[in-house]
């Protein structure tokens, strides 16, 4: 059980909600499209803080926590970027203007906060009254580590395209943008700009990666704090990150073979705890499974490292094989 002085939760929220808002406040003061140094020098700092973090949690809790804080904070990270990719496709999709993806993002990453709190403590409250929805929570992440490894984002597209087609039946909304605004005056009627859409089509991804991730982090850790602490750290920079990586997270082609193992293996995880916890009358009679192992925090750590560390150097050594193969 985490025992953390209450100043520190309190100023930790604080803190980050002070941070988001200066970083909402900097998209939406002044448009722009952030140039390398400025996107590195932001994920750099936003680095800095979770690591800063995560040795504050080792001052003031032990070294248990610190480590599920930080493997829970690479894993909902690793997430965010295979989160960023859909965005891009979307940004894309919809043609909208560089200068403005920034605020829209924005409002992306805004979502994903509020949908992420929502199935957090949804979570939190299974987990406390139900033992055996760690099951559900492994099969389903084991389930979605073999779609992510087999499948690419062809049936998300088609989903949102019969949206669109829907929307656009039934809503008034307008062929082109006017800067980032929602609405606008057309012969003097008022309409929707295609920000709209682009707003629904950024709020169902986020949706879709909240199913996934908050089992994901709780198969890290069942402590709330670290739970909600981990996700807005790894939700923190995404904007910035966006404007870094652009097209090169779609040439990071083994990015999704990594992100699935740390999928799988957490799906495992959470699988042995319920049988070790377990309470289900027709498995073992209702009692615990005891030979079912516990796997390490620091095993998990190792694991969600070695497989984006794999990927990433994987997918860049193809990208210059194939590089020098054009050359020739």
């Amino acid at each position: 059980m985490l025992e953390i002085p209450l100043w520190f939760e309190i100023g930790t929220y604080i803190a980050l909600l002070l941070i988001l808002a200066i970083d909402v406040f900097l998209a939406y003061r002044r448009p722009h499209v952030p140039s390398t140094l400025e996107s590195s020098l932001w994920i750099t700092f936003y680095v800095v803080l979770a690591l800063v973090f995560a040795g504050l949690m080792l001052a003031l809790g032990d070294a248990e926590h610190a480590g599920q804080f930080v493997a829970g904070w690479l894993t909902e990270y690793s997430l965010s970027v295979d989160n960023l990719f859909v965005f891009l496709i979307i940004m894309g999709r919809f043609s909208v203007p560089r200068q403005y993806q920034q605020e829209i993002l924005m409002v992306g990453i805004i979502l994903a906060l509020v949908f992420r709190g929502i199935f957090i403590l949804l979570g939190a409250a299974l987990i406390q009254n139900f033992s055996w929805i760690f099951y559900l929570f492994g099969l389903f992440l084991i389930y979605t580590a073999a779609n992510q490894a087999f499948t690419g984002h062809e049936d998300e597209e088609a989903n949102e395209n019969r949206l669109i087609r829907f929307l656009r039946r039934r809503i008034p909304i307008t062929d082109g943008y006017e800067g980032a605004k929602l609405r606008t005056t057309v012969d003097g009627r008022r309409v929707f700009t295609p920000v709209l859409i682009v707003f629904i089509a950024l709020g169902t991804t986020d949706l879709v990666f909240a199913l996934d991730s908050i089992p994901a982090i709780f198969g890290i850790t069942q402590e709330p704090f670290l739970v909600f602490t981990a996700n807005i750290f790894a939700l923190m920079g995404l904007r910035q990150l966006y404007f870094l990586l652009g097209d090169l997270v779609d040439k990071l082609v083994y990015l999704k073979y990594g992100i699935a193992v740390i999928l799988a293996f957490i799906g495992v995880k959470l699988f042995l705890h319920a049988l070790h916890e377990n309470e289900v009358f027709f498995i073992n009679g209702g009692q615990h499974v005891e030979w079912a192992p516990e796997i390490d925090t620091f095993v998990s750590l190792g694991v969600i490292v070695g497989a984006m560390a794999i990927a990433v150097i994987a997918s860049v050594v193809k990208l210059r094989a194939d590089a020098r193969r054009a050359l020739d």
